[in-house]
């Protein structure tokens, strides 16, 4: 349905604005084939094309707003809100700017701003469905069920023929206890549209509460033949075969589930469950490791875990799980009790002793506090924690668990930089030559003028050159460097280029160190030596790594265990980067490079700051947003790690989008 939408919007936006006759053909292109990009859903070429139409008019409002579509197609939230305010700022009146800004502050879960723009965009159409739609979805995700229905109500009235619309203004209806008119609603998605699986599965899902067990498998048994790609439908399925004692069948959908997305930690969960009622251990425990992954903070995942660890008589894992339990959840006592029964096993009665004690504290308090629910599900001690969940939890009467797309534990992130800057030798492609293009000073190009090797480039990309023309390369080096009498730091530079290339780092530094030694005073042979020394850095921790893994353990669980100790750090590497900036103090890419070297040895700060030192220099420098965006996020500032993620995506570092995925910022109420 969303892409139907924007394909509507991207028909009738027209770009207007009073331009001179020698530009307005190229503006009136660069927006259509903006369009033509969208269209084809390459948002990220759309991106770099809708730049292009902005240089050349900063005023152009539905530039910014095809730009700001086409972010939030690549879940660049935060990027999109502020293209469709800038079109908004250009255009006070443009009406379908504050419906799309509204949609995404939503799914940003600012509901407040997202009702206000809602208010404005009916104010000023109010004749227009669609607002009275999306504000209605929003008003449900914000619990305002009443006003919802009544916005349900708004768009119904002109759309007849939308069968999401009666879902959503169903699901109002059941949040408010009404089951008979949920029913008619789920009843009417279903006449309005019998392809759509959502209707069968919301009313299989209501029926499935009821214990209607029969009917609820009927409908879900034609949601998925509806769809085999609808994951709920399978879930809810599972659910059934559950609570109908048909475990085997229970897992088919549970693995199907699985299969259609891997992280989905509630699926691991409930099918841990029922793998321990079918005695299947190994793997319930296997699951449930899972859902310690995509979901470590949530307190029944351990609990659950530590009652499959005693029930296989893995009694010290069982005593770390309920600890990790109480951790999260210090009033849980049941995690006491059962930790209390482990200890006594473990010969430590005065640990048992304490727990037994403070779990009879925890309890007496709960009775005294019966009203609080969130409370009582922890500490009643009768609780019984091996129920399946299901996706609603109000349904489930329990705990949700997290998915692995909308969070992220802390430390469990994996910062992957954009590498180092260096001069370093490519043969010329397309793609390379208009990469590098973007890297232009003109101190740079003198120097390469100097050095006189048509194949030499600043650049972070690997090279395009084969090892063994690099070898041939380095040998013709080397002869030059003879018949020089080896005092040439002209051929010693691209010599040590060669052989960094071919991973020869040692002959690499020594070669310009004697570089230098010729020419003390140029900042390039420094910055070359330093991203060689790092390289080695990487390359032998590489192989420390790898040496490691294979003749310690073979298995997984042992690798992480004995993982080699032995560190690295890149102070070397730091020293010749800070002489390059004592000798060229405006070069963008020495602070870009030792920002690099500062974030893998962990000084976050004396990372960002490099980073925006090098932004300050190279306001267009993608790289460095998006290496400072990852950085900041590391150090708990995910909303402003988001926005310079966003730039780099808009400056053509095309990772950007993948990142945005895992860290955009959700807020909550």
């Amino acid at each position: 349905m969303r892409k139907g939408i924007i394909r509507t919007i991207l028909t009738v936006v027209v770009l207007t604005g009073a331009w001179t006759a020698s530009t307005q053909y190229n503006k009136e292109y660069f927006f259509h084939m903006g369009r033509r990009f969208m269209m084809n859903d390459d948002y990220q070429e759309a991106i770099r094309t809708l730049n292009v139409l902005l240089r050349f008019d900063e005023d152009a409002y539905e530039g910014y707003f095809l730009r700001g579509i086409a972010k939030y197609n690549l879940d660049d939230l935060l990027g999109a809100d502020a293209d469709f305010s800038s079109a908004i700022e250009k255009n006070p009146v443009f009406t379908i700017a504050y419906t799309y800004r509204a949609i995404t502050r939503s799914r940003l879960g600012n509901y407040d701003d997202a009702l206000k723009d809602f208010h404005e965009a009916i104010e000023l159409r109010p004749d227009l469905p669609g607002p009275y739609y999306s504000r209605g979805v929003t008003r449900l995700l914000n619990q305002q069920l009443e006003e919802a229905i009544a916005d349900f109500d708004m768009f119904i009235r002109q759309e007849k023929k939308v069968a999401d619309a009666y879902v959503n203004r169903g699901v109002c209806y059941l949040y408010l206890k009404d089951t008979v008119r949920a029913y008619e609603d789920f009843d009417n998605a279903i006449s309005t549209n019998r392809e759509d699986p959502n209707g069968y599965n919301r009313r299989g899902a209501l029926r499935m509460q009821q214990k209607l067990y029969a009917e609820a498998e009927s409908d879900f048994d034609t949601a998925v033949r509806c769809d085999s790609t609808y994951l709920l439908s399978y879930f809810n399925r599972a659910m059934v075969y559950s609570n109908t004692e048909r475990p085997l069948l229970a897992l088919r959908d549970f693995d199907r589930v699985i299969e259609l997305d891997s992280t989905n930690a509630l699926t691991y969960f409930n099918r841990a469950i029922v793998r321990s009622q079918i005695g299947d251990y190994n793997r319930a425990l296997e699951d449930y490791d899972r859902v310690a992954e995509y979901s470590p903070n949530n307190v029944l995942v351990y609990y659950n875990r530590a009652m499959l660890y005693t029930r296989t008589g893995q009694i010290r894992n069982a005593i770390d799980d309920y600890t990790r339990a109480i951790s999260l959840y210090p009033d849980f006592a049941n995690a006491y009790l059962n930790r209390s029964y482990l200890r006594m096993m473990m010969n430590d009665p005065s640990g048992a002793r304490e727990d037994r004690q403070t779990a009879e504290r925890k309890i007496a308090d709960y009775r005294s506090r019966l009203s609080d629910s969130t409370y009582s599900i922890y500490a009643d001690t009768t609780q019984k924690f091996d129920k399946l969940l299901a996706f609603d939890a109000k349904v489930s009467e329990g705990g949700s668990l997290d998915r692995v797309a909308d969070s992220n534990a802390a430390g469990e992130m994996n910062m992957k930089l954009i590498p180092l800057f260096k001069f370093t030798l490519m043969y010329p492609d397309s793609a390379t030559v208009a990469r590098n293009a973007l890297y232009h000073a003109q101190r740079v190009e003198d120097f390469k003028q100097k050095v006189g090797n048509p194949l030499l480039v600043l650049s972070r990309d690997d090279t395009n050159i084969a090892p063994d023309s690099l070898v041939v390369m380095g040998n013709d080096l080397q002869r030059r460097m003879r018949e020089s009498g080896g005092d040439s730091w002209i051929v010693l530079f691209q010599h040590g280029i060669t052989q960094s290339l071919i991973k020869q780092y040692t002959n690499a530094v020594n070669t310009l160190s004697m570089a230098i030694e010729g020419n003390p005073s140029n900042p390039f042979l420094y910055i070359n030596r330093s991203t060689t020394r790092a390289e080695m850095i990487d390359f032998i921790s590489s192989i420390d790594n790898s040496y490691q893994r294979i003749t310690i353990d073979s298995d997984p669980a042992n690798r992480l265990r004995n993982a080699s100790s032995r560190t690295y750090n890149y102070d070397d590497a730091i020293e010749d980067i800070n002489k390059a900036i004592k000798l060229y103090p405006n070069f963008a890419y020495s602070y870009y490079n030792r920002a690099n070297l500062h974030a893998i040895s962990n000084e976050l700060p004396e990372a960002y700051d490099d980073y925006t030192k090098a932004i300050e220099l190279n306001p267009e420098f993608g790289e460095a947003y998006y290496n400072r965006g990852l950085v900041q996020i590391f150090m708990k500032d995910t909303r402003k790690g988001c926005l310079d993620l966003s730039k780099a995506g808009e400056l053509g570092i095309e990772n950007a989008y993948e990142a945005l995925k895992h860290y955009t910022v959700i807020e909550h109420d």
